[in-house]
């Protein structure tokens, strides 16, 4: 069943829009409350949100910037229903966000940098290059920076990140991360599992993650879905 994408400014999301956003988390065990997605509305720039029929099934928090002149999407808190097609939400989710790093940086590539919480969500990753952190390779001096640039810009104090790992050590409340939680039967590579291991997300750690969407990828997001 196909999807209806929207794409606004943060500032144009309405009070019934946030309870609706909160109420699609609450079938999560830790839910999001209208607290603090109203705080996500004033952190970041854009809104995607994705319905089926009307009804929301998934959304994510976004701002497109130069960091040190490099063109990138950076994703906030971003939700995908627990339901049989989440898979096709969460390509949903990724595309809006595509086709905006392609209107925004024609003829670039982009880099695409967010936190997570379980290995399920490095599929939102597929498409991309050269994701960071990764199974078996280790992050040179460059890789690095990224991953410090891009918890500086996520607020992430030096003190509570490890470079080598790309991990963040909690503070106690969920992080602002891409939520999504995979199909029971989805096979998940236990290489990629291992490197979530040791997070605590009931206790806020994440780690940072990043890929480059190629220009030549890009272009094939003309529209958002």
């Amino acid at each position: 069943m196909a999807f209806e994408t929207y794409t606004k400014d943060c500032t144009a999301l309405s009070d019934a829009e946030l309870t609706e956003m909160a109420d699609l988390a609450a079938e999560c065990e830790r839910g999001f409350d209208v607290g603090l997605l109203s705080k996500q509305r004033e952190e970041w720039v854009l809104v995607t949100l994705i319905r089926q029929e009307e009804t929301l099934v998934g959304y994510s928090y976004s701002t497109l910037e130069r960091i040190g002149g490099t063109p990138a999407v950076l994703l906030g808190l971003a939700y995908v229903r627990r339901s049989e097609d989440r898979d096709d939400v969460l390509e949903a989710v990724m595309s809006a966000n595509y086709h905006r790093a392609l209107m925004a940086f024609p003829d670039e590539d982009v880099l695409l940098g967010c936190r997570m919480v379980n290995p399920g969500a490095m599929a939102a990753f597929e498409r991309l290059e050269d994701v960071h952190p990764r199974p078996e390779v280790e992050a040179g001096g460059e890789e690095r920076q990224w991953g410090r640039r891009l918890a500086k810009r996520f607020g992430v104090g030096a003190s509570r990140y490890v470079a080598k790992t790309f991990s963040v050590e909690g503070d106690g409340a969920f992080p602002p991360c891409l939520d999504f939680e995979p199909l029971a039967s989805a096979t998940i590579d236990p290489q990629v599992a291992e490197m979530f291991a040791d997070l605590d997300a009931a206790a806020g750690d994440s780690l940072i993650t990043y890929g480059w969407a190629m220009e030549e990828e890009l272009r094939s997001y003309t529209k958002p879905d």
